[in-house]
């Protein structure tokens, strides 16, 4: 490739001609990489690694044989742009791979190279044209990170996050370093009302840690149900919120249920002496109670699932439809929660009764008493549903959609108040200048915005020329 460089630097157009051959045979690699079936969803971390060995492929051609020519340069990041860009998934999917990268688990991986891989996933994250959807995808993802404890450190995710924030600005990362704080003062509140509690001698029922976040911060969904705790976890948490409230006049403290997670002690007997076989959601081989005795284990699992456990408690055998009505876990969650002890790895409960597809009202469960684990302590996961993940995407797509609506009338409002008066071309193409480094709005999208503002009297149009809006004096509306 060196030896072709200095020959065709050498012809007249020869560069145009190499320059050509080389970019249509990059996006062909690109599309190959970055093109998916409809119904086949791509590895998010095979996707993104596979992109970056391609670039440092081609910076390799750029250094060693183009000799850092600056138009093979821009025509590498040109084409990079174009077809990252087809997939509309990439946002995402460059999320998802820096949410891998910064779990727990990737031991093998020093600070100095998780740093390297980090560097490595901006150079994509400039190629982005729609820069708010991986923002919405990141704050999620980092959500999970920070409220079940999954971050391999805080160093590195702060690194991350400045690394957005050089790039892109105060306002792309101002809810994420907003969510940092909450944990941290999170942290300092739990041991504040454990002092209250020592010093005041209450005694709590169980051990409670919060994490009372903001609500403008966070990107979950709140649960709207008056979910029905157990009587010591309810306990508790009162006696949390009068603590809370009593220092914080003014706040209000609700409780999310669907985000929480708890250990739960539990003992299992195995099944009567008679049985020759348990049940088949047993994951090992049955030990009956005279054989071994009481198995012991701490379940590590969510709210609605101690919620379900503790219920065996008071009586042997519970419906669907009276759990439905005891815990007033929302119907679709509350069939997530016994879906993963039914049917899951850790098989906590058994049905009863004839088999269905769908758990019925009369559907009984029963605790599977031959349940056994190698490991004292069990961790339950929560099976996602079956269209859960592509309803997410949608419902992502749609707020993402609804925001940029609100951005592209604050940029045309900002720039109104600046000129006054302004032709309408002019000022779709300021507006797009303002949001390029977010996303690309549309012509089209930017006119329907500019209406709603006419609609709404904060624009005008000029009666000498319809083309030419200026900004109403309205200062309550600005």
């Amino acid at each position: 490739m060196a030896c072709m460089y200095k020959l065709f630097n050498r012809v007249t157009d020869g560069m145009k001609t190499m320059l050509n051959h080389i970019s249509e045979h990059l996006k062909t690699q690109g599309k190959d990489l970055v093109t998916e079936d409809e119904n086949v969803q791509k590895n998010p971390v095979h996707y993104v690694t596979s992109l970056l060995e391609l670039k440092d492929h081609y910076d390799k051609f750029l250094c060693q044989s183009f000799n850092n020519d600056r138009r093979f340069k821009q025509m590498i990041s040109s084409v990079f742009e174009s077809f990252l860009n087809i997939n509309q998934r990439s946002p995402e999917y460059l999320s998802l791979f820096v949410d891998d990268k910064l779990k727990k688990g990737n031991k093998d991986v020093s600070e100095q190279e998780l740093e390297a891989v980090l560097d490595r996933a901006m150079i994509l994250f400039r190629f982005l044209q729609e820069k708010d959807v991986f923002e919405r995808y990141y704050k999620q993802h980092l959500a999970k990170r920070l409220l079940f404890n999954r971050s391999t450190s805080d160093d590195s995710e702060k690194a991350m996050i400045a690394k957005l924030k050089q790039e892109c600005g105060y306002q792309f990362t101002s809810k994420l370093e907003g969510m940092f704080k909450d944990i941290t003062l999170s942290k300092s509140i739990n041991d504040e009302f454990k002092d209250h509690t020592n010093q005041n001698a209450v005694r709590l029922p169980i051990d409670l840690s919060v994490h009372v976040l903001t609500t403008g911060f966070w990107p979950m969904a709140t649960c709207q149900a008056d979910v029905s705790l157990p009587a010591l976890v309810q306990t508790t948490f009162d006696e949390f919120k009068k603590f809370y409230l009593s220092k914080h006049n003014g706040r209000q403290l609700t409780l999310q249920p669907n985000l929480g997670t708890g250990d739960l002690n539990a003992q299992f007997y195995g099944p009567p002496l008679s049985d020759e076989a348990g049940p088949s959601g047993s994951n090992t081989s049955v030990v009956s109670a005279g054989a071994k005795g009481v198995r012991k284990h701490i379940l590590t699992a969510s709210t609605y699932h101690i919620c379900v456990f503790m219920l065996f408690n008071q009586q042997r055998q519970w419906t669907f439809g009276d759990l439905l009505e005891a815990t007033k876990i929302p119907d679709k969650d509350l069939r997530r929660t016994l879906l993963s002890v039914v049917t899951g790895k850790q098989r906590i409960l058994s049905r009863q009764g004839p088999v269905t597809p769908e758990f019925e009202n009369s559907t009984s469960f029963v605790v599977n008493d031959s349940f056994t684990s190698r490991y004292h302590r069990v961790k339950i996961q929560t099976i996602p549903g079956k269209n859960d993940q592509e309803q997410d995407r949608v419902e992502t797509r749609a707020k993402v959609d609804e925001d940029r609506k609100h951005e592209i009338e604050a940029a045309i409002v900002r720039i109104m108040k600046a000129r006054k008066k302004m032709p309408h071309a002019q000022l779709v193409a300021e507006v797009v200048e303002q949001l390029n480094q977010r996303f690309a709005p549309g012509p089209m999208t930017i006119k329907k915005r500019i209406e709603g503002l006419i609609e709404r009297e904060y624009l005008s149009r000029t009666a000498e020329n319809r083309q030419v809006q200026r900004r109403l004096s309205f200062s309550g509306l600005l």
